[in-house]
């Protein structure tokens, strides 16, 4: 029996129950000098790079520090040495992401890293939601397995049970027949309801409801997505499918990772900044450095102390592998609360209250992939695609990945294939060979996307095609849409 163990866990609930309070002094440093002494790969890591923990006494030294990645730091060491004591001893849960082989990073944690998430929910179902204070039924819709998003939400969502609100949470996971089964039993014996769940699964849950005549108004319907980046257009539209009444307040985006959890959270006052950008393009353009509109959500520095490297987002936070400099590699920034606020306000912009808490905005998965329902979907799994008898002969191996909303705001595949100069491909053969090597290789795709969105659109191009693949210039597997 861990008596520590009990130690730590009353200790954290204590933290979880009380009102949350200013975070200590120096905490991000303090959480760098107990990673370096407890965690033998992050010490072996330092003395790699000829670092004395002990010279690293400011927040400039700090900002010095090598940054961590997965091959760098991750597949480099043994799994038990990333951990605290070089020991499984105190993880009690192991969630497991897809890297772009196939082969699956593990990510151990504790009940009090659940617990330390958990605060993030409740700025979603409490702050906005009102979870504190109407009965709530939470319908987990994200995949259940070993994948994050699932058994973690609904481990956080069942903390915030326990700490008092009258929340009752039921998981059907991504089954779309049970969610709607169980949902007219359950639904009308609670003041409302929350889906959580990727966005293009919870649209499809919502479209088919409508279609079978459920009455979701009568819910008071809120939802939680998480995964992709989605437009206001598509806000507004599934709000209007699903009653939402208030769509800034009452749909909220996590930024969320196997790494670590919960990073930030949309607020009503991100919601409402995000739509005044939507609105006034070349003001987002000003802000983020891009045309596009990214999440922009709140995060709490004493959670994840966020920094940016070259337009790439790093993190620094605790959990069962401690992680410092940690790069995401997320394309997006950092911006402190009040020069955005500020900066609506020189605008005539005044946004719903919130937490005085900096802002990240993440424009998605960089690094050569795209998010699809909620799945990484890796270059190298579609390349296995067409390298199968009777296609690699008819391509040339160029393709581009795009995950594109159609005219009714549904997610689809879409992927660009240059056939070879002479040849003639065939279409539905490449998709395919695509969905059955995505299928065997990458295991978020295979559980999170459902199956009749699985097969890609597949479209031909001629070599040196202009617009997708032109002559002379470094080709990129993916676009952003």
């Amino acid at each position: 029996m861990d008596l520590g163990r009990q130690t730590r866990v009353r200790q954290a609930l204590d933290t979880f129950f009380d009102p949350p309070g200013p975070p200590p002094e120096d905490h991000v440093l303090d959480l760098f000098r107990r990673t370096a002494e407890t965690v033998p790969a992050y010490r072996k890591f330092l003395r790699d790079h000829d670092i004395a923990p002990g010279e690293i006494r400011t927040m400039a030294d700090f900002r010095t520090l090598p940054l961590l990645d997965k091959d760098g730091y991750h597949r480099k060491f043994p799994l038990p040495e990333l951990c605290r004591g070089g020991t499984f001893a105190g993880l009690d849960m192991i969630a497991v992401s897809s890297g772009s082989s196939g082969h699956p990073t593990i990510w151990p944690r504790a009940l009090e890293d659940e617990l330390h998430v958990a605060r993030r929910f409740e700025t979603v179902l409490v702050d906005a939601f009102e979870a504190d204070r109407r009965s709530t039924l939470a319908v987990v819709c994200f995949p259940l397995g070993t994948w994050v998003g699932g058994l973690f939400t609904t481990a956080c969502v069942r903390h915030l049970a326990a700490k008092g609100c009258p929340i009752t949470v039921v998981a059907p996971g991504n089954n779309k027949a049970e969610i709607l089964r169980v949902l007219p039993e359950l639904a009308p014996h609670f003041e409302q309801v929350v889906l959580l769940g990727y966005p293009p699964f919870v649209k499809d849950v919502v479209d088919t409801g409508v279609a079978d005549g459920v009455d979701w108004p009568a819910y008071a319907i809120k939802l939680v997505l998480a995964g992709e980046v989605f437009s206001e257009q598509w806000r507004e539209l599934v709000g209007r499918r699903a009653g939402v009444t208030d769509p800034v307040r009452h749909i909220a985006s996590l930024y969320g990772t196997a790494d670590a959890g919960v990073l930030g959270t949309e607020t009503p006052m991100s919601a409402g900044i995000r739509r005044f950008f939507a609105d006034h393009p070349e003001l987002a353009r000003e802000v983020f450095g891009d045309a596009r509109l990214p999440t922009l959500v709140q995060y709490d520095p004493a959670s994840r102390f966020f920094e940016v490297h070259e337009g790439t987002l790093v993190f620094t936070g605790d959990g069962g592998i401690p992680l410092i400099r940690y790069h995401i590699a997320d394309d997006g920034g950092v911006l402190p609360h009040t020069e955005l606020l500020d900066f609506c306000a020189r605008h005539g912009f005044t946004p719903p209250p919130g937490p005085e808490l900096p802002f990240v905005y993440v424009f998605g998965r960089s690094l050569f992939t795209v998010s699809f329902f909620g799945a990484n979907v890796y270059p190298e799994n579609v390349t296995v695609g067409l390298e199968q008898p009777g296609i690699s002969d008819t391509v040339t191996g160029k393709f581009v990945i795009e995950s594109v909303e159609d005219e009714d705001r549904d997610r689809r595949l879409r992927i660009t294939v240059e056939t070879a100069p002479g040849a003639t491909a065939d279409a539905d053969a490449i998709a395919d060979a695509v969905a059955g090597q995505l299928r065997r290789l990458n295991s978020e795709f295979a559980h999170y996307v459902p199956a009749e969105r699985q097969r890609p659109d597949v479209v031909l191009r001629p070599a040196g095609d202009p617009e997708y693949f032109p002559v002379g210039v470094k080709h990129r597997y993916t676009r952003r849409s």
